[in-house]
């Protein structure tokens, strides 16, 4: 059973090198055929074109509403959004010239096909549209976009199977992908080595376009919307003032000449100098910069420039057509990083010292893919930086830190393709004050990033290997290995020994289930079927819904608020009463002026002065930073993070009330579902809460953490007679969403509403001075009655068929039309019309029949939780 949301170096060679050269890649020199070897930058990488005039810097204004830093590609796309925006009085300050930092020698591939986010596929779609379109119809000025397609090659078994579920996600986001033969790649592409391919995945309208001619075709369609751009101003550092409020809001800018420009709003577009302008700022902007690598041939004639970009991960390299001869460029499987300390300031237009000994092995199996490649000079051999985040996703949105400090950085070598998307959605979060409530933002929001992350031995291990995982399988259960071990639980040891397999969880190690012996307890083979460990994750399963189970669920975000008007605070801030009775836990959301979800959490009220926030890992920043918001200079309310201080486990199963009863002199009989009390266990004090999120009697224990072993074994020694079992995350997982308990990050996000998701219950319009969004949800609660009910709901799913499996992006189809419980035809999704439907769930390219409910398909009625 599956629940998921359904809405929808260049270098100069001496004799010497170049024989090295030649000596590591095992051919002689007449076979590599490097005739000679010269500098030269292709279209991709050229020099800069004085193509516009620019302000001067004797004319720099006194103030400005925004102030976007960095004339890159993605500066100038957010400059001309907000222009285009009609958002008034927009300065844009480069610190050398236009596209100097890594936009100049960017390949410029656009390849709309090849993500499961529909945040990114839809950044790509739209930036290709800007660059094909848009621009050159508003500015006469080319992108040099070139329509010339692009095929992802599957040379593997599992890439195939992985491509096919992305191929099925994209073609529901608009993306016309198609699977073609070996034959039909070879067709477009003679060149290509196809005997190991065993399919191809086109996109006849993707290609390429020049990321000089469309920055400079993005700044002159920013300067025709009113932007000002000033080239050779460097930016020192942000400004801030309090205005009365706890969390401190932009005021402008400091420039390196010390001048201050004043500013409602600043956007840190700095590339790979965004996070030494973030650290500066008080900002946590976690990006690197790597090595990137790609060759460019000389002329070869049989090349047609009309070929498509080819794409194989499985040799990590990319080809295309240019300037006679072709590239081919390289995300090695194992990345380097680059000047972890700082990015030298008048690094611009830059190459890198190439490092070819270690780079040598991958040139000589990607030349495979194009052999004729083996036989031609060699134009330019270029290595320049590229800016990579911890997790592969872009920096995108305003700060947590800083009200109105706006970041759109890390791109991870995709800001030639995404960064349309990003200037979009960065300009209307900018107009809006909030992110946009078409987008999904959980999964690039700068506030998903710790302050550990940015710490250089972090960035210098975690970047190349986010380098390296660009072209690896995307596995359902692959970890990061590096950066590993950097959050603990007090019980780490202890679960180690009961053979927990820990995954990363916002850099906590936490089990995602538990093997029979240690030997068992690691990944033999990723799959995207049933893995070897998938009955140890059954068996945990089970034995929450039979007996009882423990989960060390310590990397919950909590937070201790405390104050006269703390209660006052949370209230506001919640959709149901949270400041009723003390020593009661309520289930409640946070929503955004528009109504739309920002945080799914739960509160206890312990007195009247106290109150524990808990939240998703995930959310951690961006709960704390919901609640400094609302907080002004003249309020009673402090707010602690307390996630560290406390181990939590729960208990949860039918038979977790008797083994806590016998732990603890609490009647537990006389312990309703929602009460909250400190309660003994052993020789400690500990805050019980009756509260299940998997769908079972249970508890959740938040235990001093000096206290947390002492407590964890006196559970583990009384669980012997109940059956006890330990589970992990896998376990959870499922058990909760055959609950159909939602997951914010996962199920719903930013774009949905309270009553799309199903928690309006958790609404109280009567209590005194409402909630934050109240209103919206009230018009949206009474057009749906007028209508007859919602265009848009989350709905569970079972696929009948037991043996696929759901890991992330299916399509639901009902009978002939595609449908994701959003109707195209803007009519209401009822219980009869599911009904009345006939739902298959599209996995890689077969479909399977399911099951579709509003209602939880395991325990409707809740008879279990109490």
């Amino acid at each position: 059973m599956h629940y998921l949301m359904l809405s929808f170096l260049q270098v100069k060679y001496s004799a010497r090198l170049y024989q090295n050269f030649c000596s590591m890649l095992r051919l002689p020199l007449r076979e590599i055929g490097l005739r000679h070897l010269r500098r030269g930058r292709s279209a991709a990488a050229a020099s800069p074109i004085p193509s516009a005039s620019f302000s001067s810097k004797s004319s720099l204004p006194e103030s400005a509403n925004v102030v976007v830093i960095g004339g890159g590609i993605i500066g100038t796309s957010v400059a001309y959004h907000l222009g285009k925006l009609g958002v008034d009085n927009v300065l844009l300050l480069e610190r050398d010239q236009l596209t100097s930092g890594t936009t100049w020698h960017a390949a410029g591939l656009i390849n709309t096909f090849g993500s499961l986010s529909s945040t990114s596929t839809e950044m790509r779609t739209y930036t290709k549209k800007l660059y094909a379109e848009i621009l050159p119809e508003e500015t006469g000025a080319s992108c040099g976009f070139l329509d010339v397609g692009f095929i992802e090659l599957a040379c593997d078994l599992d890439r195939l199977h992985y491509y096919r579920r992305v191929a099925a996600s994209n073609r529901y986001c608009g993306v016309d992908v198609r699977e073609i033969t070996s034959e039909e790649v070879n067709e477009r592409f003679p060149l290509c080595e196809t005997g190991d391919v065993l399919a191809g995945f086109h996109v006849a309208d993707d290609g390429r376009a020049n990321p000089h001619e469309a920055t400079m075709a993005l700044a002159k369609g920013a300067r025709q919307n009113g932007v000002e751009i000033y080239e050779g101003v460097a930016v020192d550092s942000v400004t801030t003032s309090k205005d009365g409020a706890l969390l401190p809001k932009v005021s402008g800018v400091k420039l390196a000449n010390g001048r201050h420009i004043a500013a409602n709003a600043v956007v840190n577009c700095a590339g790979m100098w965004a996070r030494q302008l973030g650290e500066r700022d008080g900002v946590c902007i976690p990006n690197q910069a790597a090595e990137h690598y790609y060759l460019l041939t000389d002329p070869i004639p049989e090349v047609d420039p009309s070929w498509p970009v080819i794409e194989d991960s499985s040799k990590c390299v990319y080809v295309r057509p240019e300037g006679g001869g072709l590239m081919i460029g390289f995300f090695e499987s194992a990345g380097a990083p680059w000047n972890v300390n700082a990015i030298p300031g008048d690094f611009s237009f830059g190459e890198i010292t190439a490092d070819w000994e270690r780079m040598g092995p991958y040139l000589e199996e990607a030349m495979k893919r194009v052999p004729i490649s083996e036989t031609v000079g060699v134009k330019s051999l270029f290595c320049g930086p590229e800016s990579f985040t911890p997790d592969g996703c872009p920096i995108v949105g305003e700060s947590p830190e800083i009200r109105n400090y706006y970041v759109a950085a890390g791109l991870n070598s995709i800001g030639i393709l995404t960064g349309g998307g990003i200037g979009r959605i960065v300009a209307q979060w900018v107009r809006d004050g909030r992110a946009p409530s078409n987008v999904d933002v959980t999964g690039i929001a700068p506030s998903r990033f710790h302050r550990y992350q940015n710490t250089p031995n972090y960035r210098a291990k975690r970047a190349g290997e986010t380098l390296g995982n660009t072209y690896k399988v995307h596995y359902p259960d692959k970890q990061p290995t590096t950066c590993r071990g950097v959050k603990r639980s007090a019980l780490h040891d202890r679960l180690a020994g009961q053979n927990a397999h820990f995954r990363d969880v916002s850099g906590w190690e936490s089990p995602s289930w538990y093997a029979p012996d240690a030997e068992q307890a690691k990944i033999e083979q990723h799959s995207f079927r049933r893995e070897h460990w998938f009955p140890y994750w059954e068996a945990e399963h089970r034995s929450c819904r039979e007996r009882v189970a423990l989960f060390d669920m310590s990397f919950m975000s909590k937070f201790r608020v405390d104050g006269r008007d703390a209660g006052r605070l949370l209230n506001r801030l919640s959709t149901a009463n949270i400041d009723g009775p003390a020593g009661q836990i309520t289930y409640c959301q946070w929503l955004n002026e528009d109504g739309r979800m920002e945080a799914d959490l739960t509160v206890t009220k312990l007195n009247e002065e106290s109150f524990l926030v808990v939240a998703t890992d995930t959310m951690h920043n961006h709960t704390l930073s919901l609640m400094q918001r609302q907080i002004t200079e003249d309020m009673h309310a402090f707010v602690h993070d307390m996630t560290g201080a406390y181990t939590q486990i729960n208990l949860q199963g039918p038979q977790s009330r008797a083994l806590l009863q016998r732990l603890t002199s609490c009647d537990l009989d006389d312990f309703p579902f929602r009460s909250v009390a400190e309660i003994d266990i052993g020789y400690a004090l500990v805050l019980c809460a009756r509260i299940t999120y998997v769908g079972e009697l249970g508890y959740e224990l938040y235990i001093p953490t000096e206290h947390a072993c002492h407590v964890y074994d006196a559970i583990v020694a009384a669980g012997a007679d109940f059956g006890l079992t330990h589970a992990g995350l896998r376990a959870l997982g499922s058990l909760r969403m055959e609950k159909a308990y939602r997951d914010y990050g996962h199920d719903m996000d930013n774009t949905d509403t309270l009553l799309e998701v199903g928690l309006g219950f958790t609404c109280d319009f009567e209590k005194e001075r409402g909630f934050i969004g109240m209103e919206r949800v009230l018009e949206e609660k009474a057009s749906a009655k007028a209508r007859g009910g919602l265009s848009k709901r989350l709905a569970q799913v079972l696929v009948n068929d037991p043996s696929p499996l759901l890991h992330h992006g299916e399509v639901l189809w009902r009978n002939v039309g595609l449908a994701m419980l959003e109707r195209g035809d803007g009519d209401q999704v009822t219980k009869d019309w599911i009904k009345s439907g006939k739902w298959t769930v599209e996995i890689a390219d077969e479909h399977f029949p399911c099951t579709v409910s509003l209602r939880p398909l395991y325990d409707p009625k809740n008879e279990r939780i109490r």
